[in-house]
């Protein structure tokens, strides 16, 4: 079998509703790290990535009038409509047999709590939304929209849960079990979302600062992205963005919510995507990395990259845009470095002012042409599951 490629790509998040509309935001600098507006929070002045179209308009762009449909949904919604479109895949494709969807979310349905949370304890009669709280509601809701019946499936493994869709989606075709692979994920920012992150003491209140000094916690983000993944010999004539060169997937298993502090699992994890890809450490011209801005994260990633490339490649963090978004993370970010491959241009991270002390390391601080031909994104979630995957210009 031929290499996988990426025929389309579709994303929605806090700097723009489009993938060119992100693109034109990271080629700006232009964060989309603001306060909440759309739902009613006591954190609602916490630094966050917040898509600036509301639920109801959601709904409305997309014609969605079914009842129990969260924002999760609706933002996935939104971001596949795109990918599909841009790899011109038909209706008939996506109810044929051969074709996959890999969802993945950190929060799903859950977003709505609050509603559950009266469903329990009877004050209400049942809401609309009672469906939707099984996690894997928003790959049914796709499926069920575009009428998809081959395998259909929800990775649920934190930040890194989008990394493991776009990997499994690749395997799913590299074993013969499909013929294309829509894989992706989304999240929304909920009160239940922040209420946890807090609870860790890990938000920052201002806007994050991957690998500085002085880095204080996260911004969380909403969003949602998508890709279309194909064998290469069945694509034709069709545009394609670049090759799925490498991937891989390892646990440090060193706590339920921290990586072990020298980064054992992010290190096995990039190894084991370059043994894929068939590279060398010196063939990977960008990282983007998951960079947190937590203290253990960015330490931890810092020792991983320094341990594999000795002096690490141009990186940056694009989580200083739009905000962590979860099980969306990887996606979107794998979609960055897609454009930065086909663009040959590097986006920056922003508020870096210094480096850490023991470690040194400086990310890319302005947007500027290079010539890119293999980008490296990784995810690392809770219980130290680490994710990452390579694509690389064909």
């Amino acid at each position: 079998m031929g290499r996988i490629v990426v025929t389309g790509i579709g994303m929605i998040t806090a700097i723009g509703n489009s993938v060119e509309e992100n693109r034109a935001s990271l080629k700006a600098g232009r964060s989309g790290i603001s306060t909440i507006k759309q739902f009613a929070t006591r954190y609602a002045n916490m630094p966050s990535g917040e898509v600036s179209t509301s639920t109801a308009a959601l709904q409305e762009q997309l014609k969605v009038d079914s009842p129990g449909v969260t924002r999760t949904s609706l933002l996935a919604l939104h971001a596949m409509q795109e990918a599909i479109a841009d790899a011109g895949l038909t209706a008939a494709e996506l109810a044929n047999t051969e074709t996959a969807l890999v969802g993945a979310t950190t929060v799903g349905g859950i977003c709505l709590t609050d509603e559950l949370y009266r469903d329990t304890h009877g004050q209400s009669k049942g809401t609309e939304y009672l469906g939707s709280y099984d996690y894997a509601s928003v790959s049914l809701f796709l499926q069920s929209h575009y009428s998809i019946k081959g395998i259909v499936n929800t990775i649920n493994t934190a930040c890194s849960s989008s990394a493991n869709a776009i990997i499994y989606g690749a395997r799913l075709i590299k074993n013969g079990f499909a013929k294309r692979a829509i894989v992706g994920g989304a999240d929304a920012l909920a009160k239940f979302t922040l209420n946890g992150f807090n609870a860790l003491r890990i938000l920052s209140d201002e806007p994050c600062r991957p690998f500085d000094e002085n880095r204080k916690g996260l911004n969380l983000g909403e969003g949602a992205g998508f890709l279309v993944l194909e064998r290469e010999e069945d694509v034709q004539d069709k545009h394609v963005y670049c090759a799925l060169s490498g991937y891989g997937n390892a646990s440090d298993a060193y706590h339920p919510s921290s990586l072990s502090s020298d980064g054992e699992g992010p290190y096995k994890a990039m190894q084991q995507a370059l043994e894929t890809a068939g590279l060398n450490p010196a063939d990977i011209d960008f990282i983007n990395t998951h960079g947190t801005a937590t203290e253990n994260n960015d330490e931890a990633e810092s020792r991983a990259m320094i341990r594999i490339f000795g002096n690490p490649p141009a990186f940056a963090s694009t989580k200083t845009y739009t905000g962590h978004t979860l099980g969306a993370a990887n996606a979107v970010e794998t979609i960055y470095g897609i454009l930065s491959l086909k663009h040959q241009e590097v986006y920056p991270s922003l508020n870096f002012e210094a480096p850490i002390p023991q470690l040194g390391l400086k990310p890319v601080e302005n947007y500027h042409k290079a010539s890119v031909r293999h980008v490296m994104s990784s995810s690392f979630g809770f219980g130290g599951n680490c994710a990452t995957v390579i694509v690389s210009k064909i």
